[in-house]
């Protein structure tokens, strides 16, 4: 049995609910951020204080961290330092926004989590859709669920994008705290994480294998140029299908937009696109017995 002071009792219990602790290494990611060189006591009291700047891209460690009870606007204060002549103490609701965990998945979450990003994101990916929709269409060239090619694996990643951003939203409205602590403490790993992130990684994991066989299909389908444009329009829809049930689902409405979308997939692939059928004479598939439309062979 380990037996643990008082002040380790006291740094688990913070670790367990704020999910960081001593020497945890972070990153500045607004412009600039204020530490204060005196104790927060002083600051309680209104006591004269000097205050120094870190900028962006500075690397912070985690010093110290107090609880201050007679604190009206947070009890929490951390002790911040980029070097040992630079430190000081900050709230933690005025730390934590202007900072990011120093691993590149949190840098990642971060990025895609900020709402003027995720409105830019929209915007851009609703006219690169429009466009390249336009573009597919003048040139009567294949796309996804209307003109597709007989291959099931570029249905397969529109619908794994789709279940995964709706997952995504779920974690965040219903156990915001298990998306926390993976913040946190990121990894690819889906074995060492909870079961609803292990699900969340294998679907992530899923999207890059579907997606290396949907490109591979594709460029073997395809002639190159028609490929390109092709996996263009791909990328395009599963750009729009994150962006809508991610959002949609944070609403509750995105669960009913994903049972309307899979049954839509679906229900196109198997009925305008699978094919059955095999040339006997050139091996080319065919929807239906007949004459080849490669090589023109009767087919009965």
């Amino acid at each position: 049995m380990v037996i643990y002071s008082a002040k380790q009792k006291d740094s688990l219990s913070f670790e367990s609910n704020h999910y960081y602790t001593k020497n945890y290494n972070f990153i500045v990611k607004s412009d600039s951020l204020a530490l204060i060189r005196q104790q927060p006591e002083e600051v309680s009291a209104y006591l004269p204080t000097d205050t120094i700047y870190l900028h962006k891209h500075d690397h912070l460690v985690v010093a110290d961290i107090r609880i201050i009870p007679t604190d009206s606007i947070d009890s929490v204060w951390v002790q911040v330092a980029r070097d040992q002549s630079t430190f000081g103490w900050q709230r933690e609701s005025i730390l934590l926004p202007k900072v990011v965990p120093d691993d590149p998945i949190s840098q990642f979450i971060s990025t895609f989590s900020d709402a003027h990003l995720l409105i830019f994101l929209v915007v851009l990916a609703l006219i690169s859709f429009s466009y390249m929709i336009r573009t597919i269409m003048r040139k009567n060239a294949k796309i996804v669920h209307f003109r597709d090619i007989d291959s099931f694996y570029p249905t397969l990643l529109a619908i794994i994008v789709a279940c995964s951003a709706t997952f995504y939203a779920s974690i965040q409205n219903f156990v915001p705290d298990v998306w926390r602590h993976f913040y946190f403490h990121p990894t690819l790993n889906p074995y060492s994480v909870a079961p609803l992130l292990s699900i969340f990684l294998v679907s992530v994991w899923a999207i890059l294998i579907v997606a290396i066989a949907a490109v591979d299909d594709t460029l073997h389908k395809l002639p190159f140029s028609e490929a390109v444009l092709y996996l263009g329009g791909l990328a395009g829809v599963c750009a729009v299908n994150y962006i809508l049930f991610s959002i949609t689902t944070l609403y509750y409405i995105g669960y009913i937009f994903l049972v309307a979308y899979v049954f839509f997939a679906l229900y196109r692939f198997i009925s305008t696109n699978r094919t059955t059928y095999i040339c006997g004479n050139c091996g080319a598939s065919m929807r239906h017995k007949g004459h080849c439309p490669v090589c023109g062979a009767e087919n009965s």
